[in-house]
């Protein structure tokens, strides 16, 4: 990824110069004075990226690769620095704490330098008119997403929604039926006979007894 950033930064900003390092103990909105932040939330759709475990080799694929940047630039020393955390995921086959970084497509980092350089010219430049090539805060998927094994997640980072089948699964378990209105009358508050209500049922049932019983007699003593 350094080596496709520092490319397209000589094109995009050739009188700056500009680093990119690798910080795995950044923090989500916790920023030096005149810093400035940018997560890009990475699901890439059908182009998922692999993750790997060292210790038990067991390998699984996920859109949900979140990664963190924080960005300064010197306009005095025409000088810039960026620093770059991916937030890891856990294996879940192995059981161990060990977290294991993404391998990313190629596919996936140009669009994330992509994302990266019209952030940073838009909060350090001021440019306005920049064109994401991955909008994912508004995406969602279908595949369970497990929070527990997820290092973004662990640190508060909301990058996930369900499908929208799932929300719709869920508002309807919450949702309650309405009142009766007012302006109605009850059944059994209203005027008239209620022939449904309970007393009634017993009336009919006595009655249906009666005939069962009289048929019943009648043969009995032909």
């Amino acid at each position: 990824m350094e080596e496709s950033f520092y490319e397209k930064m000589e094109v995009a900003k050739p009188a700056d110069s500009w680093d990119l390092i690798i910080d795995p103990n950044l923090k989500h909105n916790v920023l030096a004075p005149g810093w400035k932040q940018y997560l890009e939330l990475h699901a890439s759709g059908v182009n998922v990226d692999r993750f790997h475990c060292s210790w038990c080799w067991h390998t699984w694929q996920s859109p949900h690769v979140v990664i963190l940047f924080h960005m300064y630039l010197d306009r005095a020393q025409r000088a810039g620095s960026v620093r770059m955390r991916v937030f890891k995921q856990l294996c879940y086959e192995c059981g161990t704490a060990h977290l294991d970084e993404s391998s990313m497509l190629e596919e996936n980092i140009e669009s994330l330098v992509d994302n990266l350089i019209t952030s940073l010219r838009e909060q350090c430049y001021g440019e306005r008119g920049g064109h994401y090539r991955i909008h994912v805060a508004s995406r969602q998927d279908n595949r369970r997403h497990r929070s527990e094994f997820c290092e973004a997640c662990q640190e508060g980072i909301v990058h996930w929604k369900p499908s929208q089948k799932l929300l719709e699964e869920e508002a309807a378990i919450y949702t309650f039926k309405p009142a009766p209105s007012p302006s109605k009358p009850q059944a059994e508050t209203g005027s008239g006979s209620n022939f449904c209500s309970i007393p009634w049922c017993l009336f009919w049932a006595t009655v249906l007894l009666l005939i069962i019983y009289l048929q019943f007699s009648f043969r009995s003593s032909v």
